[in-house]
């Protein structure tokens, strides 16, 4: 039987009464369970146990019986605390990339990933929630960050990081927004790229035509590695064969305005009271009626 992942971690601490109950050291106290440093408050007990099998030597088969009944109880102890510590911490994912840059220098890039659930029952990858990227600036030892949260907006920002790279000192990234609520809400640009400059403090958002033609291939890994890739440091090979299947708008920056790009593809929508829906959609008068409703 599987359980959704928060489903699971409620249910930790009602396994865990049931797992030791028998036979174990649990037979008439509640473990608890400390909310947030996950220590388990067992030591009386135990020590209850000790002192009775020392006072009373009893049979050897006996004493041996109740040492493995103790240590049994020890693991599951460990074992449940980790699985609490998952819950509460979360995911995460974390390697380093290999990027080419125009001028055929390389960089190792640190990419970490905050992680959420699975998406649907199906689902082989979480969800990512948060990305950041630490980029080291080529003849120094400063390090740059690009951080976005990946939810959908205005929640998060939803893009894909698609080339970085350092023309006269200064930092410049392209994006490309995944999917067709992040694509409106950057404004449904066409060609369908965000731009960035790095101004000494903040990423500022740039025009097509001020972001250097210098900068044309993509050189990091469009959206998630392989899960194998995921760990370690992933070589300048490897990128290129995660992104040879990616649309060629995607692997190449285009500066001209594309056809059958997310302007086609993505009907025009508007952010109304919580909700992404047509200018024109029928739905704005249901949304009135709930949102005075509630009110």
């Amino acid at each position: 039987m599987m359980l959704p992942e928060a489903a699971a971690c409620e249910a930790l601490p009602l396994f865990f009464q049931l797992a030791v109950t028998p036979g174990g050291i649990n037979d008439n106290k509640l473990i608890e369970l400390n909310e947030y440093g996950h220590s388990i408050v067992f030591e009386e007990k135990i020590n209850e146990e000790v002192h009775v099998m020392k006072e009373r030597p009893g049979d050897e088969s006996e004493r041996v019986v109740k040492r493995k009944r103790l240590l049994f109880s020890v693991v599951i102890i460990l074992l449940l605390s980790l699985l609490l510590s998952g819950c509460a911490l979360g995911h995460s994912a974390w390697w380093k990339e290999e990027v080419l840059l125009h001028d055929g220098q390389t960089i190792i890039v640190d990419r970490s990933q905050k992680l959420g659930g699975y998406p649907t029952l199906d689902s082989h990858d979480r969800s990512v929630l948060e990305e950041k990227w630490d980029f080291p600036v080529p003849g120094t030892t400063k390090f740059v960050t690009w951080k976005i949260g990946q939810e959908l907006p205005p929640k998060g920002y939803s893009l894909s990081l698609l080339v970085v790279g350092f023309v006269r000192g200064a930092p410049y990234i392209a994006t490309s927004p995944a999917g067709c609520i992040s694509y409106n809400y950057w404004g449904r640009p066409n060609p369908p790229y965000v731009f960035f400059k790095y101004d000494g403090k903040t990423w500022q958002r740039i025009k097509l035509e001020e972001f250097p033609t210098e900068l044309t291939d993509s050189n990091v890994v469009v959206g998630n590695p392989d899960l194998q890739n995921r760990t370690g440091t992933v070589p300048i090979a490897r990128i290129k064969g995660d992104n040879r299947y990616l649309e060629p708008h995607l692997k190449k920056i285009i500066r001209e305005p594309l056809k059958s790009a997310q302007s086609m593809d993505c009907e025009e929508m508007i952010y109304y009271k919580g909700w992404w829906i047509s200018p024109d959609s029928f739905l704005k008068e249901s949304i009135d009626k709930t949102t005075s409703i509630s009110k």
